[in-house]
């Protein structure tokens, strides 16, 4: 009696032991990929769940966003540019069941996908796409590594390219590239205001034309910005009205006082040279 006891107290205690190997709790966002004797289970939902060890298998599948660094990839654009590029991918798994059929490790395969893939997209780009439409590179890379990990029950959410390196003598021809352009803008704005200004001008010049009264307030009121300032400077404005009689007179008043001294002048060669002959002549007269 005591021996049959102490076997039912035996099989209790391995019962006990077996039961809390066998049990296992998976968490809220985990899945579990069963096999019993080799053959697929349903997938296990999350709570407490028995796997009995040597009969059954569990492999435990995680359903939150995976963050994967892809290393930098040495890469050659389009326009023959070599450049270093690294990207981030984002993923989850939607379907436990083919993740752990359909290929050995998803997270593995993913990775090497994204970077094969990264090399080829940034290849088929130039260096200006590259770094001017990257939203566009990103949703190709995006499109291109989901269609490839689908079939493994793993969604690419996003692929973004963090950062791109290119030679330095390439950064110093895109500076100057730069800076000309930034020049020549520069000087297309400035032309442009000067013909604005010219314009208005025009316009204003045309204005004022039509009222004498307008000018000269405008004569005054340029006089008040000079005095504005503690400077010693007078500026008195004469229309031109009052003094263009004067100019249209003096070529006139010039002619009057070059008239005198042209003629109390000193005879030239050939009026000395008749002189002498008739004195000449009046002498052998006599």
């Amino acid at each position: 009696m005591t021996a049959l006891l102490w076997i039912l107290v035996a099989i209790g205690l391995v019962g006990l032991v077996v039961m809390a190997i066998s049990t296992k709790v998976i968490q809220e966002y985990q899945r579990g990929v069963a096999f019993r004797l080799g053959r697929l289970r349903e997938p296990l939902e999350p709570g407490v769940r028995l796997i009995f060890p040597g009969i059954d298998k569990m492999v435990r599948v995680d359903l939150r966003v995976v963050t994967l660094t892809i290393p930098p990839q040495e890469v050659i654009t389009k326009d023959n540019v070599p450049a270093r590029v690294n990207a981030v991918v984002l993923f989850k798994v939607v379907d436990p069941v083919r993740s752990v059929m359909a290929v050995e490790n998803h997270a593995v395969a993913t990775s090497q996908i994204a970077q094969t893939t990264l090399r080829s997209v940034v290849g088929r780009a130039d260096l200006d796409t590259l770094l001017a439409h990257r939203a566009d590179i990103n949703e190709d890379l995006a499109r291109t590594i989901d269609s490839q990990t689908e079939p493994w029950g793993v969604q690419v959410q996003v692929v973004e390219i963090k950062d791109v390196e290119i030679p330095q003598a390439m950064q110093r021809a895109m500076a100057r590239e730069a800076e000309a352009e930034r020049e020549r803008r520069a000087k297309i704005i400035n032309a442009r205001g000067e013909l604005q200004a010219s314009e208005e001008l025009s316009q204003a010049a045309e204005t004022l034309s039509r009222n004498p009264a307008s000018l000269q307030l405008r004569y005054l009121q340029t006089l008040l910005e000079l005095g504005a300032d503690h400077n010693s400077t007078v500026v008195f404005p004469i229309p031109i009205d009052i003094i263009g009689p004067f100019l249209g007179k003096l070529p006139q008043i010039i002619d009057k006082f070059t008239e005198p001294a042209a003629s109390h002048a000193a005879p030239g060669p050939t009026e000395a040279a008749a002189s002498a002959a008739s004195s000449n002549g009046r002498t052998q007269h006599e």
